[in-house]
């Protein structure tokens, strides 16, 4: 094993794993090992695990509050290009990552540090979400992923090899499942949730009450947007990360956002996950509602056309990629007209959308009208439909010529 390295800058969570991995590399390498913690709205106490990494050995620690960052530089934007993965993912995970490996890089270079590391396993995405954007951003830098290269397969050993170095273990119980949070989401996965036709527990949940035990009253929500991003609620302006947290309420409250599914994890392994994104959730229909009246149709559908594209790209560790640059700026350019308010109702689960209107509205009440008008002539639709249907005139004769057609 190299002993070349001086420093490295860990993810640090506190938990178990990272825990053992900063004395781990302390031990194998030889090394400083500097503790960064991101706090994304986690709704923890991170001076608690300042603490903990100073006693377990880390020579600096860096707690940084990248809340307003995360939503404005990372969630706004995936949410301006409507990203969704595979039609159920609002990518609360994938947003994180590359803001923490971001800011990594940055503290490396502040420290002096030669390495970087993480706690993700060799099965997940994160491993790729993280690296990638190492090497986007600092391609020089050495990785060390702990999971890749140790002994430590299981709790129980981690658990042992913490009891012997003295790294405290929490005697709660063990949770039957993992979890990741942020202010976009929460995700649960793993344990008792690897068996897909098993339900999630009802105490699992954190943000959202059961659409059950939601209120019975409906809840009137008025979200105001501008080039694509929402700014006010209720008419009450917000900062990004604070509009967000809002949202988490409002939709928590209403039993809103929870989503069960089965995905494929870019290593090539499905995996099934449990999230909650009560304010994703609602931020993302009020979106779609807005570009419904701002958006040309064509512009709309050039966007979808690429949807998966970008989606995908979020979720395989590829935000800092000549490819998402130029995807982010055409879904920035094409989101400018997308400005107004949006009126929703919150109830039991279900966000549904009841007005919307924008001074950059495409949508023409004397054009679509019922009633008579002077500006559409019906007739005119007679030789768009003949000249839409000629190619259908033409496969029909040939088909007859050849013996019917087939289905």
């Amino acid at each position: 094993m190299s002993k070349s390295i001086n420093k490295v800058v860990l993810a640090y969570s506190g938990g178990l794993d990272t825990s053992v991995i900063l004395k781990w590399l302390r031990e194998t390498y030889d090394c400083e090992v500097v503790a960064f913690a991101a706090d994304l709205g986690q709704g923890e106490e991170l001076e608690e695990v300042r603490v903990k990494a100073k006693a377990t050995g880390a020579s600096q620690v860096f707690i940084d509050d990248l809340q307003e960052e995360f939503v404005r530089d990372f969630v706004f934007p995936a949410f301006r290009a409507g990203a969704i993965y595979e039609s159920q993912y609002l990518l609360g995970t994938s947003l994180a990552r590359p803001l923490i490996a971001k800011r990594q890089i940055e503290i490396a270079k502040q420290t002096g540090a030669e390495a970087v590391s993480h706690g993700a396993t060799g099965k997940g995405n994160d491993q790729v979400r993280f690296e990638l954007t190492y090497q986007a951003l600092a391609p020089e830098i050495r990785i060390i992923a702990p999971w890749r290269e140790w002994d430590l397969n299981s709790r129980e050993v981690l658990i042992a090899y913490a009891k012997k170095h003295g790294i405290p273990v929490p005697v709660t119980k063990a949770r039957p499942y993992s979890s990741d949070r942020n202010l976009l989401h929460i995700s649960f996965e793993g344990g008792i949730l690897e068996d897909p036709w098993a339900a999630p527990p009802d105490d699992m949940f954190l943000l959202s009450v059961s659409p059950q035990d939601a209120p019975d009253q409906a809840q009137e929500v008025v979200m105001d947007f501008e080039a694509g991003d929402p700014v006010a609620i209720d008419g009450e302006k917000l900062s990004p990360a604070k509009l967000l947290a809002r949202l988490n309420q409002l939709g928590g409250r209403h039993g809103i956002g929870r989503v069960d599914l089965v995905e494929n994890r870019y290593v090539g392994m499905k995996s099934r996950g449990v999230y909650e994104t009560p304010g994703g959730t609602i931020l993302r229909q009020a979106h779609l509602a807005m570009e419904s009246l701002c958006l040309d149709r064509e512009v709309l559908r050039l966007r979808d056309s690429l949807l998966t594209n970008y989606s995908e790209l979020v979720y395989y560790g590829y935000w800092y990629s000549p490819e998402m640059e130029l995807l982010q700026s055409f879904m920035d350019q094409a989101q400018q007209p997308v400005s107004g308010q949006v009126r929703l109702e919150l109830y039991k689960g279900n966000v549904t959308v009841t007005g919307r209107r924008s001074p950059n509205s495409l949508y023409r009440p004397d054009i679509a009208t019922f009633e008579a008008d002077t500006v559409y002539n019906q007739a005119d639709a007679t030789g768009f439909i003949r000249l839409n249907g000629l190619r259908l005139r033409i496969r029909h004769a040939l088909a007859e010529q050849l013996g019917g057609l087939k289905r």
